[in-house]
């Protein structure tokens, strides 16, 4: 059996393709660093087992698809108190990880047709993989924006022409942005919104990285809609756990939006969605209630960002984000650079191209390399430094 032809178009998953690249190399020193995937390696609140045993005997029942009312409320707090936007719970959608979300939004929302054509799905280049994956899956034409540093690292959206923004069903945005760090302002926010009304297409605002952050909070786009009594149903924004609170693997994060969204995004989830167990959503609604270990979280960020800028702020393009955790460096060739750093300086790295498409301008990220800062702040010293001896001196 052969996949459908609209999946010919995707690439290899970026993490194979690393796996490809390096095959049997011995990594070139006997204690190697890996600084690729961004799994968050800080300990997890301590209350989150404490929940979970609490609740662990409805792992017996089936658990409410929508997310139970105690979670639905702690989600609501939270949003009105970090983007002063009030909520009622048909307003949000409980998710088993935001990339489900990611993925089946795009399929609940995107028409079949715009305009009489075939639908467009925009998506920053670089970018998540799961965003190509749905425009692909509803049969939609996915266009890569390049973000490059001269538009800021975030897409310019407003360059694209009339013709083909009239046919945008859906536009995918990430804020602070995966691999750059770069955070959209209040301004950029605005301008996205406008296209969204004028070209009637909805936004799609992946925050996962929004209280990974060095001085400001990053605005969210739930604030513009807040502030200038935008309808919410143009916009849906996500957000998770997994960073926030080092709890990737419970998989929990929301979609918020209008009613009328929520509803028809709620109506494919009941067929397409696994919820979440009772007892990791009341461990969720207790971590989305809870702000202590979030900022000890930023903290121990904050002094990893601190070593790069020690070891790497005076090298010419590099560029210390304002947001998340990695870092976008740039070198002569990505592929070439993790190569190198691997053979001779036991450092695993990601080349940028592979989170990227090739476009008429070109890769956006084919003269980058990706590091994440996950690792405990020895490694990720020792790693920087090795780093830095092996591609910069």
């Amino acid at each position: 059996m052969h996949p459908p032809k609209r999946f010919s178009e995707l690439p290899e998953y970026a993490f194979p393709r690393l796996r490809t690249l390096l095959g049997d190399l011995p990594a070139g020193h006997p204690n190697p660093i890996q600084m690729t995937i961004g799994d968050p390696g800080h300990a997890a609140p301590g209350f989150i087992t404490e929940e979970i045993n609490k609740h662990a005997a409805r792992f017996a029942n089936y658990p409410p698809n929508d997310g139970a009312p105690e979670l639905m409320d702690a989600i609501g707090g939270w949003l009105e108190r970090r983007f002063g936007f009030a909520t009622v719970p048909e307003q949000i959608l409980a998710l088993n990880g935001t990339r489900e979300g990611l993925y089946n939004t795009c399929m609940a929302l995107c028409p079949e047709d715009k305009n009489g054509q075939r639908p467009v799905v925009l998506t920053p280049n670089p970018f998540y993989q799961v965003y190509a994956v749905a425009a692909l899956s509803v049969g939609a034409e996915p266009v890569y924006v390049n973000a490059t540093a001269e538009s800021g690292h975030l897409p310019d959206f407003a360059a694209l022409s009339n013709d083909l923004l009239d046919r945008t069903a859906v536009a995918y945005i990430c804020s602070p942005a995966n691999p750059q760090g770069a955070v959209a302002d209040k301004a950029y926010w605005r301008q996205l919104l406008a296209l969204a009304e004028k070209h009637d297409f909805i936004v799609l605002a992946d925050e996962c990285y929004s209280e990974i952050y060095l001085d400001a909070p990053p605005t969210g786009i739930l604030e513009v809609v807040a502030e200038d009594g935008i309808d919410p149903n143009r916009v849906v924004a996500f957000h998770s756990l997994s960073k926030r609170s080092n709890l990737a693997g419970l998989r929990s994060g929301f979609a918020v939006s209008g009613a009328e969204t929520i509803a028809r995004m709620r109506l494919l989830r009941a067929y397409a969605g696994a919820p979440l167990p009772f007892p990791l959503q009341m461990a969720a609604a207790r971590a989305w209630s809870d702000e202590d270990h979030v900022i000890e979280n930023r903290a121990l960020y904050a002094a990893k960002f601190d070593v790069a800028t020690e070891i790497l702020g005076n090298i010419p393009g590099v560029h210390i984000p304002e947001a998340g955790f990695f870092l976008w460096l740039p070198v002569d060739d990505g592929e070439a650079a993790t190569l190198k750093l691997w053979q001779e300086a036991g450092v695993k790295v990601l080349p940028g191209a592979y989170l990227a498409r090739d476009t008429a301008d070109g890769n956006p990220g084919e003269k980058f390399i990706r590091v994440a800062l996950v690792a405990p702040l020895d490694q990720v010293r020792d790693g920087l430094t090795r780093l830095r001896d092996c591609l910069y001196s």
